[in-house]
C-alpha cells in the first residue's frame, strides 16, 4: 500500500475498474472542497476510451461530446460507468455517467463516427494560432483559486481582455496516475478552462459557472497544448455563453460551448 503523503503528479488516483480519487490538484476554481470540471471531463473521456478498447470493426473517431453538469462534484471519488447507446459500424452513441455519494453529478454522451479518407476536401477552418513557444506565460492563479489552475501553463497570444482572449494552455501532471491517457482525453482535460480565461468580471464579484460543456470535433487533436479562442457574452437575464474555437499546434479542430448561469456573489 502507497503511504506517502505527498501530493500525486496526477488529477486522479486509481481505486478500481470504475472509481477515482481526485488529488489536490483537481480543485475547483468557484470553491475548494469541489472538483474542476475541465481534469473531470478529461476523466470521463479516458472512461470512455477504456470502455471502448478493443472493440472490433472499422475505426472511429469521437467527433462531438456533450456534459451536462447535474450537481457539484465534490473534492471525493467518483465512479464512472459507461454504455453504448446506440451501437454501429459507422455511427456509435455511448454514454457515461459519474456518481458521486450515490448522486449523479455529471453525464456525458458522445458520438463515434466512422473514419474515413476526406483530405481532398478538408478545409474550412480558422487560421493556425501562433505557437506558444514565443509567448509569455500568464498566471491565471491570480485571477482564480484552486488546485487545478495552479496546475496550469497558460499563454495568451495577446493581453486577455473582459470576454476576449486566446490562449495556449497545458499541464505537466498525468491525467490518472500511472495511466497513459489519449490524445483526446488530455486535450479535454483543459477545455473547460475556457469559462476562465475571459473573464467578463471579476469572479470576486460574480458568479458565472457553467452548467454544461459540448465539444465538436472534424479531426482529431494532437500534441500536449490545447489552443482557446474564447468568447464570453453575458445576457440581461442571468444567462451567458462561452464560445470557443479549438486549436491544436497545426490548426483548428472544433468548437466548444458552455451555457453560464450568470449572478453576483452572495
Amino acid at each position: 500500500m502507497n503511504t506517502s503523503t505527498a501530493t500525486p503528479d496526477s488529477y486522479y488516483e486509481r481505486i478500481d475498474e470504475h472509481r477515482y480519487k481526485p488529488t489536490p490538484h483537481a480543485g475547483g476554481a468557484w470553491s475548494p472542497d469541489e472538483q474542476h470540471f475541465s481534469p473531470l471531463g478529461g476523466l470521463i473521456v479516458h472512461a470512455v476510451d477504456r470502455h471502448l478498447a478493443g472493440r472490433a470493426g472499422a475505426g472511429m473517431s469521437l467527433s462531438r461530446i456533450s456534459f451536462d453538469i447535474l450537481g457539484r462534484p465534490a473534492l471525493d471519488e467518483c465512479e464512472i460507468r459507461v454504455e453504448t447507446v446506440r451501437p454501429g459500424r459507422t455511427i456509435e452513441l455511448v454514454e457515461a455517467t459519474v456518481v458521486t455519494a450515490d448522486r449523479s453529478v455529471a453525464r456525458a454522451r458522445a458520438w463515434l463516427l466512422a473514419d474515413g479518407d476526406t483530405s481532398a476536401v478538408a478545409g474550412g477552418g480558422a487560421d493556425r494560432l501562433a505557437s506558444p513557444d514565443t509567448l509569455a506565460r500568464w498566471p491565471m492563479d491570480t485571477e482564480w483559486p484552486g488546485g487545478y489552475i495552479a496546475s496550469l501553463d497558460v499563454r495568451p497570444l495577446a493581453p486577455p481582455r473582459p470576454g476576449r482572449t486566446t490562449a495556449w494552455v497545458s499541464t505537466g501532471l498525468d491525467l490518472v496516475a500511472g495511466e497513459s491517457a489519449s490524445p483526446l482525453a488530455s486535450y479535454v482535460t483543459l477545455v473547460d478552462t475556457a469559462n476562465g480565461i475571459a473573464v467578463r468580471q471579476s469572479p470576486r464579484e460574480w458568479m458565472f459557472p457553467n452548467v454544461d460543456l459540448t465539444l465538436h470535433l472534424h479531426r482529431a487533436p494532437r500534441g500536449r497544448w490545447t489552443g482557446l479562442d474564447t468568447t464570453v457574452v453575458f445576457g440581461p437575464t442571468g444567462q451567458g455563453v462561452t464560445s470557443t474555437v479549438l486549436h491544436d499546434l497545426d490548426g483548428p479542430v472544433g468548437h466548444a460551448q458552455q451555457m453560464l448561469t450568470v449572478r453576483p456573489q452572495p
